[in-house]
């Protein structure tokens, strides 16, 4: 029985992609594992058509490094950021400014609730504030932030944006070429359908610099990485065969279409799911306009916990996934992305009749 993991990330990998790691093994030190590198770079950039003004520089580690390596680098302690959390990840980043002691304030939504438009501008306008710190995709509860407002708001203010896309690079609109967007992280073992233990963060190059005097890490200093990955090198032991992977997954997703073609299949599949589900009469935590297009969340029904659900799924092969924090016992969460074809859909249908 195929194994399919509903959680939101690592994912389901593609024969394609599993094979690629029986990639004869490199050092890192030598020329090829250059021009792999280097590849891969490029590759990123080319998701979103991105020209040679911007750069991704290359980590090993989870998306949380990523978001931490460009925290630290891009932030001096001498400017006030904002951050606006609606949800883990969004309070994850204001802890990571808390340890480096970063001069921050955090405008707190509760985890149901959309970002407030009407204080985020008040705060913009009134609070000296010269980067904003936003997470795209909150799959504490599936909600897909208004990334565009925020742009909006960012360019009206002259406030830098820096933005957590860990689960949405590959699959969900980003405006790069917005005057606003200072730096992008992601990872590749999400969108991508890479596997874990490689990330990146995209910004100008002009920008990379600013590591140099602001970076209080010695792993996490995105200058260094910058300045090293012109030639093809990294300053520390990078994850090898999940670079092999990554540069797979990346030609993968434009063999098929590209993150449009993924963000319309993604979303073809949320919507089939959710759809199953009301039919067993399960509620869904947010409105269908409000989620992201590779994660949906739903209430718990009275009658069921989710250990009893998550076992009935597991027995069929599925990997479904809890609520987090205040949620745990409230909701569970149902992703949609990997190698999910058309049988794995139909028997997630039988899963889900069975279940409930």
């Amino acid at each position: 029985m195929r194994k399919i993991l509903l959680n939101p990330g690592p994912v389901t990998l593609s024969d394609r992609v599993r094979n690629s790691l029986m990639n004869e093994d490199f050092c890192h030190r030598e020329e090829k594992f250059a021009s792999i590198l280097l590849s891969v770079k490029s590759k990123l950039l080319g998701i979103y058509n991105l020209d040679s003004s911007f750069d991704a520089v290359v980590l090993s580690g989870s998306g949380t490094s990523a978001v931490e390596a460009m925290l630290s680098s891009f932030i001096s302690n001498d400017e006030k950021v904002l951050v606006v959390s609606n949800g883990v990840y969004g309070e994850r980043m204001a802890k990571m400014l808390n340890y480096s002691k970063k001069n921050f304030e955090i405008m707190s939504h509760t985890w149901l609730e959309e970002t407030n438009f009407i204080e985020l501008e008040k705060s913009l306008k009134e609070g000296n504030f010269s980067k904003l710190l936003f997470v795209h995709n909150e799959t504490t509860t599936g909600r897909l932030n208004n990334l565009n407002k925020v742009i909006e708001l960012c360019e009206s203010y002259s406030v830098s944006l820096i933005l957590d896309a860990v689960s949405s690079f590959g699959a969900e609109e980003i405006k790069f070429n917005s005057s606003a967007l200072m730096a992008v992280a992601s990872t590749a073992n999400k969108c991508l359908h890479g596997i874990t233990g490689a990330s990146f963060v995209i910004s100008k190059k002009e920008n990379f610099s600013l590591g140099k005097k602001n970076s209080l890490s010695l792993y996490f200093d995105l200058f260094s990485y910058f300045e090293a990955q012109k030639e093809g090198w990294c300053p520390f032991t990078p994850s090898v065969h999940s670079l092999f992977a990554l540069s797979e997954a990346i030609d993968e997703l434009n063999d098929l279409g590209g993150w449009k073609a993924r963000n319309n299949s993604y979303k073809n599949k949320s919507k089939f799911i959710r759809d199953a589900l009301y039919t067993k009469g399960i509620k869904t935590v947010l409105s269908e306009e409000e989620y992201s297009s590779m994660i949906s969340s739903f209430f718990l029904p009275e009658s069921q916990t989710y250990e009893e659900i998550y076992q009935k799924f597991q027995d069929d092969g599925f990997i479904i996934y809890a609520g987090q924090g205040e949620l745990s016992k409230k909701i569970f969460r149902i992703c949609n992305m990997g190698d999910i074809n058309k049988d794995d859909m139909k028997r997630l249908k039988v899963t889900i009749n069975k279940t409930f």
